[in-house]
């Protein structure tokens, strides 16, 4: 499978890049365009694959084609190509929050029975450890979302949800790593108040965060069971969930992602 990407930011290097060091996928098979022929021949010889003369020619040599622009130049960027789409018909994965499969096929044909899937990818793709969310209008095949899947695979995991559901995914998946931080930073700067050094403190929580990850995904207990398992009666962390409860710290975190679902709603009308 010939693979193109329309767009050359962060994160489609990202997945470019995991995809050649997972070793099932040829570079000669990978191939791009940028916002400029300089740009994307720049970007094509530090990622070791193809640029293409525009993106008219990539499509006609593509099977699969990832859309990795931002969503304000989807509707340009389809104009552009959308007769080469109906013509050649390659599989079109859309990477851009907020643009349904219905919107995306609208932007392409009105009549067209184009082959999309809808990825959302949060930015851990860049290590190698993303969560991407997957969906596929009916033209697609199994064989499709399986190969689109391969892709996303080789930089994390991916999972197949109804595009009802992508809002909340996205605000688990896709803006939790800012929650995440924020969490990070309130522990480091609790270490400083009580007398840390910056660096070292943000380091502790850092690693104590990933490691409690990893556990929690090597274990077949719930987060709550493993709660359990820190607490001791009467111990220091029962005292601290107890101050974190009067603060109201879960319910305070399901409004966060509330908060998110309801904006990403409002910029999908």
């Amino acid at each position: 499978m010939k693979i193109g990407f329309i767009g050359a930011g962060n994160m489609a290097q990202a997945i470019i890049k995991g995809m050649v060091a997972s070793g099932s996928f040829k570079a000669s098979n990978i191939f791009l365009t940028a916002s400029t022929s300089e740009r994307a021949q720049q970007r094509a010889q530090q990622l070791g694959v193809s640029a293409s003369l525009n993106n008219t020619s990539l499509v006609k040599e593509v099977d699969c084609l990832i859309l990795a622009v931002k969503p304000n130049k989807f509707e340009g960027v389809l104009a552009e190509i959308g007769s080469v789409l109906v013509e050649k018909q390659p599989i079109v994965v859309s990477i851009a929050a907020g643009l349904t499969l219905d919107t995306l096929a609208n932007l392409i044909s009105e009549h067209s029975a184009q082959k999309i899937i809808r990825v959302m990818p949060n930015m851990n793709v860049t290590i190698r450890k993303g969560v991407s969310a997957l969906c596929s209008n009916l033209f697609v095949s199994e064989d499709d979302i399986t190969a689109v899947e391969k892709i996303f695979q080789s930089v994390g995991s991916t999972y197949r949800l109804e595009e009802k559901d992508f809002a909340n995914f996205t605000s688990i998946a896709g803006c939790s790593p800012a929650y995440t931080y924020l969490f990070i930073d309130a522990l480091s700067r609790a270490g400083v108040k009580n007398g840390l050094p910056k660096d070292i403190a943000t380091k502790i929580a850092a690693e104590t965060v990933l490691g409690s990850a990893e556990t929690l995904l090597n274990v077949e207990e719930t987060p709550w069971d493993m709660i359990d398992k820190v607490c001791s009666p009467g111990g220091t962390t029962v005292a601290g969930l107890v101050a974190l409860e009067d603060e109201k710290f879960i319910s305070t975190v399901i409004k966060g992602l509330d908060a998110t679902i309801k904006r990403d709603s409002e910029l999908g009308k």
